[in-house]
């Protein structure tokens, strides 16, 4: 998309918005009621659904279909559909399933829209605690109970100051397990269990790092616009791009980045 495409973009914004806007109130239906139900899809070991991820994702789709219906779509739920735009909305309606059955805010509804070259704009909204973070080429901005603000990652600080999250700590494979403690026995905290909200602590400038394994397009899309926007990197293991998922490294500025790096780019 041409960077002076303002129409375009204002566009996708108004949408993207709207989108987040139209999860958020399916998801707040479900969240912490006593007859939720999760099915177990067996992807992985309890890979649960729920109806709020089927039900928030139906009503993007719709959504989708009045405003932008010649875009493509990617969503966790109801797969991909093609497009004639070049563009892909690419969406997890409950990124953080888990912690939505066990109660826990820190789940969050993506929204990204890409082109063949990765996102253009992007955001994760936290409907509970009503705080979103977005991101796109005018810059990223938060909006919560504390009011409106940019959003800027930390600068650059030695790996020994640094923090580190990440969703599991028996990450990814034997040799992915390895490599990620190379980085976290290094670092001067490491955190775990917080989803999608561990890449927003790095776009509100309170992280330096998460790192991530056998990821999905529709897990880092809209994190990674937001993280990009406010100033930090998002790669794969070995610095390359990252919007197809899998390996993710996500960092507040290119120093801590390299630093990270260095220790996982030779993972096999």
């Amino acid at each position: 998309m041409p960077a002076t495409d303002t129409v375009l973009l204002h566009d996708l914004t108004t949408t993207a918005l709207a989108l987040a806007d139209a999860a958020r109130g399916e998801t707040l239906r479900h969240f912490r009621k006593a007859d939720l139900v999760a099915r177990d899809k067996g992807v992985a070991a309890f890979d649960p659904v729920t109806e709020a991820d089927r039900a928030a994702e139906t009503a993007m789709r719709a959504l989708l279909a009045r405003h932008r219906p010649d875009d493509g779509i990617l969503g966790e739920e109801f797969g991909s559909s093609g497009g004639t735009t070049g563009l892909t909305w690419v969406i997890d309606p409950v990124d953080g399933t888990r912690a939505f059955l066990a109660g826990a805010p820190t789940w969050g509804v993506l929204v990204a829209v890409s082109d063949a070259e990765g996102p253009i704009l992007g955001l994760v909204d936290q409907p509970f605690i009503g705080e979103r973070f977005f991101g796109g080429p005018d810059g990223a901005w938060t909006e919560g109970p504390a009011g409106r603000h940019p959003l800027r990652t930390r600068p650059p600080r030695p790996l020994s100051q640094a923090i580190l999250m990440s969703t599991f700590p028996e990450i990814g494979t034997e040799a992915e397990a390895r490599a990620f403690r190379a980085v976290a026995d290094r670092v001067r905290l490491t955190r775990y269990g917080m989803d999608c909200y561990a890449y927003m602590l790095v776009a509100l400038g309170q992280v330096d790092l998460v790192i991530e394994a056998g990821l999905n397009p529709y897990d880092i899309q809209g994190p990674m616009a937001v993280i990009r926007a406010a100033g930090g990197v998002v790669t794969d293991w070995r610095g390359g791009p990252a919007q197809a998922g899998g390996r993710v490294i996500a960092a507040a500025n290119p120093e801590i980045h390299a630093q990270a790096l260095a220790l996982l780019a030779d993972t096999p």
